[in-house]
Order: structure tokens, then sequence, then C-alpha cells
């Protein structure tokens, strides 16, 4: 037997339920201390595999804060962003993504590796990546929003459902600087898969608050803050609006846009101009143009304020 045989010999027998043969040659040597953290996990009433799927079929917080992700740009964003980390899951399938992951990962983590069959029974994605985890939501209050309106604009979400609508708007919030996005009860859960994965990592970066916006609207007005309403079909076009200044921006449900009772409180109703062929637009693709018109004057103002 060659050195190199009797070095992945031994090494499968130094991690039992790692398939070491899986690993592209390049990552076997250095990797195989890394992956001896691996827990195999054959049952699924493990607890944290009890969680993991829970917190997937619920799309909300479990009892100790923790929301479920998944798939390996979102765990690496997550990485990226100092997101706190309970436990990460891989599929057997997916050893060399370990390999790659384990390295950022802190050595406190838990890290588990499932059968293919019960990962992908446990994650709602058709194709599962092999990777998903656990992490910790970084709470924000209202007043922890409110306090950042003089950086950009705040989004206030009122009953929005798509998820994928929601998690564009989210990605477009830290495109252009928005402050931090406020959600109203009935909107759809900010921890849906759906919107995690559509916000492409944002999600984990934009101060995000749950709320009741009707009762907000007073502490918004005292905080010097102009509330500004999108519509679908009447109001200033928005070449013509002011998006400057401390400002929330509500964003209404697809179907039935912003309830009458908060349109009848904002200070403007705008409408982003479309051709007459398109009743109206996709919720997401609308907030992002209101925010990319609200940096676009925010900059031209500072370049105006600055001495020549």
């Amino acid at each position: 037997m060659t050195s190199a045989l009797r070095s992945v010999s031994s090494a499968k027998k130094a991690l039992p339920g790692i398939n070491v043969a899986k690993l592209a040659p390049e990552n076997r040597s250095r990797k195989e201390p890394l992956l001896s953290r691996l827990r195999p996990i054959a049952g699924r009433h493990n607890p944290l595999i009890k969680e993991l799927r829970r917190a997937f079929s619920r799309s909300e917080l479990t009892s100790d804060d923790q929301y479920a992700i998944e798939g390996l740009r979102i765990l690496e964003e997550a990485i990226r962003s100092g997101v706190r980390f309970r436990a990460v899951f891989f599929s057997d399938s997916a050893q060399n993504k370990a390999a790659k992951l384990l390295p950022q990962i802190g050595a406190h983590v838990e890290t588990l590796l499932l059968p293919d069959n019960l990962f992908a029974n446990v994650v709602p994605s058709e194709t599962p990546q092999g990777v998903a985890a656990l992490v910790r939501w970084k709470e924000y209050s209202l007043d922890d929003v409110l306090a950042r309106a003089q950086s950009g604009p705040i989004l206030a979400i009122a009953g929005l459902q798509d998820p994928g609508n929601l998690g564009t708007i989210l990605r477009s919030a830290e495109a252009f600087a928005a402050a931090g996005v406020l959600l109203e009860e009935g909107t759809v859960s900010p921890f849906n898969s759906k919107v995690v994965r559509a916000s492409a990592g944002s999600i984990f970066r934009v101060p995000i608050a749950r709320t009741t916006l009707p009762a907000t609207l007073g502490t918004m007005r005292k905080q010097g803050l102009r509330l500004v309403a999108t519509s679908s079909h009447k109001g200033v076009p928005l070449p013509d609006a002011n998006l400057t200044g401390a400002l929330a921006i509500f964003i209404g449900s697809e179907g039935a846009g912003l309830a009458r009772d908060l349109i009848s409180q904002m200070d403007e109703v705008i409408v982003v101009p479309h051709s007459a062929r398109v009743e109206s637009l996709n919720a997401g693709v609308a907030a992002g143009i209101v925010l990319y018109e609200s940096a676009r004057q925010r900059t031209d103002r500072e370049a105006k304020s600055e001495p020549s």
C-alpha cells in the first residue's frame, strides 16, 4: 500500500461517518483534522435537527431567538456579517463545502453531519446545497431604527406577503443605504427561508424591527420624520418628490397597497411613473426605484452643499 493510500485509509478510521474519499484531492490532507469536528447524526429525533426543522417550517424564531438559514452563499454571508451561529448542519455529500466553511466557524459551534436523505427532509429547498444553520437574530427595537433616521430613509412595510419581494426590498435597502426597516404585524416573516435567500445576506446587516405601524406614526413625527407613501396609481411623480432629510417610506401589500387609515396620515403620496399598459409595479421593484431616487437626491444635495 502506498503512503498516500495509507493516509486516506487511516483518516477514514479516525473520522467515523466522514467519507474522506468524497473530498477533493487537494483538500484531503489539510482538511481531515477539521472534518473531525463533524458529529455524525443519523436519527431525525436529534434535538438540534428537530429544532432546525421547526425553525424552517414555522418561519419564526425559536424559543432562544434562533432562526434557520440554508445554502452555501447565505452561510458565507452570515459568516462575513459576524452572525452568531448555534449549530451548522452538512449533508454527507457536501463534505467539500464543510472543508471550506469549517475554518471560518468558531470551534464552540456545534457542527453536524447528516445523511443526504435526512438533510433533504429537514430543509425547505427542492434542491438542497447540503449546508444549513441555526443562527441568532440580532434584535432591534423601534427606537433603535428611528435613531438612525439621519443616515438614510426608513422603510415601513405594511402587509407585504410575498417573501421574494421582502427579501428584494431588504437587499435594496442595504444597496441604497436605508437606515432600517420596520415590519408591520401581518407582513411576511423575515425568517421565511425565501426572504433570507432573496435578501442575499442583507438580512444579516440591515436593522429590522417588527412593530404596529399606526401606533408608531406619532413617534416618527416627534422625531422629525416626514411620512411618504407609495401608490401604484396617483400621487406626486417620483422625480418631483423630495426624498431627502429624515424620511419614512411606506410600502403596502401587493394587491391592496397601504390601508386607507395609513394613507390618510401621510405627508405625501408618491407614484413611480410607468407605462399605462402595466397596471402596477412589483412591490420589490417599486421600493428599489424609490430607494435609488432617494439615494440620488441625497448624493446631489451633499455635493451641492460642499464648498467649491
